[in-house]
Formats: structure tokens, C-alpha cells, sequence
């Protein structure tokens, strides 16, 4: 199963909005002007963050789709642990000896 993930670089990995938060706090302590630049950054901040969540994959579904869609990926998982041990037993592998 493919997904279409968006790769993630240093940029999108910060989720932390506490330091756009301490910034503006720090500017309306001193009352400079530059609030509102830090509120455009911080702004700016939230749309990144909402645009990432709507890209990612599963959201569109219900946690009754995640969920159901957990197990079956969870079962052929078992399965495929079953025929891999099988095999394993079978010792039809002959590992060639190193000389």
C-alpha cells in the first residue's frame, strides 16, 4: 500500500508554537512595535501547521476506518509471521558455509 506522504525537512518538523508565543509576549512586555510582525509569524505558523494536517494521509476517515484498517494490516502482519516461520522450519535454505 502506497501513501503519499509530504517528506519532512528540518523546517516542518518544529510543531512548537511556544517560542512564536514567548516572542510576543517578550515584544508587548517592552511595547514595541514589532507585535505585530511576531503575530504575522505566529499566523503564518498556525496556517503551516493546518495545511500539514489536511495532507496528511487518513485523515478523511473515520477512526472506525483507522481502526478496522489497523487490524487487517495487523492480521496479514501475523499471517505473514506464520508462513515465515514455516518456511523457516521447512529447511529447504541451505546457508552456504563460508571457506
Amino acid at each position: 500500500m502506497a501513501t503519499n506522504q509530504p517528506k519532512r525537512g528540518s523546517e516542518n518538523d518544529d510543531c512548537s508554537f511556544l517560542p512564536l508565543v514567548h516572542d510576543i509576549i517578550k515584544c508587548m512586555d517592552k511595547d514595541s512595535q514589532d507585535v505585530h510582525q511576531e503575530l504575522v509569524k505566529f499566523k503564518t505558523r498556525i496556517q503551516e501547521a493546518r495545511e500539514q494536517i489536511g495532507a496528511m494521509s487518513g485523515i478523511d476517515r473515520s477512526l472506525s476506518e483507522q481502526q478496522h484498517e489497523l487490524e487487517t494490516l495487523r492480521e496479514q502482519v501475523r499471517t505473514k509471521n506464520q508462513l515465515l516461520q514455516k518456511y523457516k522450519s521447512l529447511c529447504m535454505f541451505e546457508v552456504p558455509k563460508a571457506s
